[in-house]
C-alpha cells in the first residue's frame, strides 16, 4: 500500500476525529469525502471500507475514555473522585448509562445488515443532514433556557431512557448520535453542557460495541495489506479527537447547536447543487 493511500487513511481519521463529537455527523463526513473525492472502495472491498469508517471510530473513544477516564473507573468501581458515600449516590452511575444504550443498541443490531446495505449513501447522508439540524434548531429555540439539570451527575433514569429513544435516530447516517443525544438532552431540560457529557460517555460501549461486531462479521474480508491502512486511520482520528473534544466541551455552553445546524444545512446544500 503507497503513500497516497496512507494519506486518504490519515485524511479520514481526520475528518472522523474532528466531526465524530461534534453534531455534524462524522459517519455523514467521511461517506460523502470517501464517496465524492478519496474513493477507496477503488483498492478496499465495499466491506473493507464500510468496516474501516466504523473500526477508526475506536481511535476517538480511546480519546474519549483518556478525557473522561475518572469517570469511567469510578462507574466501573476502581476508583475516581468521590471521597464518602453520599457523594457516590449522586454521582452518574453506569446503570443510568447502560438504560440510556439500550433503545439504539437493539435497533442497530437489529438493522445493522439493512443500514450498511442501502444507507451508506451521500444522498441519504444529506437527508439526515437536514433533519437532523431541523431537531437542533427545535431543540435550541424550545429548550435550554432555564436548565433544570446541569450537570451530568444530575441526569435521572427517565431521562436517560428518553436520551436513549432520541439517539435512535442516529443510526440513520448523517443525522449525528451527537446531534441527536444533545438536542434530546436539551429538550429534556439538560443543559448543553450536561448533554454533551453525557453523550459522549454513551458513546465509548455503543461505538466499541458495533466496532467489535464489525469486525466480527467481515473478518474475512481482510488482508494484510490492508493493516497499514486501518492503522493510520486509527491513530489519526485519536488524535484529531483528543483536540475537538476539548475544545467542543469548553464552547457548547456559549455557541449551542444553532450554529452547528446552519453549517449542516449548508453543507447538503454545497454538496447537492455541487455533486448531485
Amino acid at each position: 500500500m503507497d503513500f497516497i493511500m496512507i494519506l486518504k487513511a490519515i485524511i479520514l481519521g481526520f475528518v472522523e476525529g474532528m466531526t465524530e463529537f461534534a453534531p455534524v455527523s462524522s459517519t455523514g463526513h467521511m461517506i460523502i469525502v470517501d464517496d465524492m473525492w478519496l474513493n477507496t472502495k477503488e483498492f478496499l472491498s465495499k466491506y473493507e471500507a464500510n468496516t474501516f469508517k466504523v473500526v477508526i471510530q475506536l481511535g476517538s473513544i480511546l480519546a474519549v475514555v483518556i478525557i473522561f477516564k475518572e469517570r469511567f473507573m469510578e462507574m466501573l468501581g476502581l476508583g475516581g473522585r468521590s471521597k464518602n458515600s453520599e457523594e457516590k449516590q449522586s454521582r452518574l452511575k453506569l446503570s443510568q448509562v447502560i438504560v440510556g444504550l439500550i433503545p439504539a443498541g437493539i435497533l442497530g443490531v437489529l438493522f445493522e445488515d439493512y443500514i450498511d446495505e442501502h444507507l451508506f449513501s451521500t444522498e441519504t447522508v444529506l437527508i439526515g443532514l437536514v433533519i437532523g439540524a431541523f431537531l437542533m434548531i427545535f431543540a435550541d429555540i424550545f429548550g435550554g433556557k432555564d436548565p433544570k439539570t446541569v450537570s451530568v451527575d444530575q441526569i435521572t433514569y427517565k431521562q436517560a431512557l428518553s436520551i436513549g429513544l432520541i439517539q435512535c435516530f442516529s443510526l440513520w447516517p448523517g443525522f449525528s448520535r451527537s446531534g441527536s443525544t444533545i438536542s434530546g438532552g436539551v429538550l429534556l431540560g439538560l443543559s448543553h453542557r450536561a448533554a454533551a457529557d453525557f453523550t459522549f460517555i454513551m458513546a465509548v460501549p455503543i461505538m466499541a460495541g458495533a466496532s467489535f461486531l464489525s469486525l466480527i462479521k467481515n473478518l474475512e474480508y481482510f488482508s494484510v495489506d490492508a493493516l497499514p491502512f486501518f492503522i493510520a486511520g486509527f491513530i489519526s482520528a485519536f488524535v484529531f479527537a483528543l483536540i475537538s473534544i476539548r475544545f467542543f466541551l469548553k464552547m457548547i455552553n456559549k455557541v449551542k447547536l444553532i450554529p452547528f445546524a446552519i453549517y449542516r444545512i449548508v453543507l447538503a446544500g454545497v454538496i447537492y447543487f455541487i455533486f448531485l
